[in-house]
């Protein structure tokens, strides 16, 4: 599971501002798994429907969409054209906890690897969605200003504020040597 800045360069574009701002506000609808039988996912969290998909598939795995009730009946017209399923998972914003819910639901899923940026990270652990964090520590100093987080807090542009996320204890599982002085370090996020 990614967000959608992380599957920007698999999707063939991003919607416009104009195509977005054309909102649905009408009654709930399905959510659609496209036909055919596969196994492996990319979920992609995207609330308002930026991503313009052409295929289905990234690199073997099926492509499904998380968006919010707001998105318009066209852009999700064009994903089922397209054989993208998708999942419709909160009002106004992406429900993360109802989406991880849908996911089992639909497509079998129990286990689920997060590789998204900081805020979809961030998300999942202010909503208590992450049992484990996984780090590959890189033997690299980078100290630029902007680099990104683990987890990040999402801010609501219209207010100029932001969620807090919850400070978490995490337990150290694991820790392995791997090739080139990398570390793989692995944590129990405790309740």
């Amino acid at each position: 599971m990614c967000g959608r800045i992380t599957m920007e360069p698999f999707a063939t574009r991003v919607r416009s501002d104009a195509e977005v701002a054309r909102e649905h506000h009408g009654a709930p609808r399905d959510d659609f798994r496209a036909p055919g039988g596969v196994d492996s996912f990319a979920f992609a969290v995207d609330p308002r429907g930026r991503l313009a998909w052409q295929s289905n598939d990234i690199d073997g795995d099926h492509v499904v969409a998380i968006l919010s009730e707001r998105v318009s009946d066209e852009y999700l017209a064009s994903l089922r054209e397209r054989g993208v399923s998708y999942l419709l998972a909160g009002t106004h914003d992406v429900d993360l906890a109802v989406a991880l819910q849908k996911i089992g639901a639909q497509f079998g899923v129990r286990t689920l690897m997060l590789e998204g940026g900081g805020t979809i990270n961030g998300g999942m652990l202010h909503a208590g969605l992450i049992d484990e964090v996984s780090v590959l520590v890189a033997p690299v100093a980078d100290g630029r200003v902007g680099t990104a987080a683990l987890f990040d807090v999402e801010v609501d542009p219209s207010a100029g504020t932001g969620q807090a996320i919850t400070p978490r204890r995490l337990a150290l599982e694991s820790v392995e040597r791997r090739a080139d002085d990398v570390l793989w370090l692995r944590y129990r996020v405790e309740p």
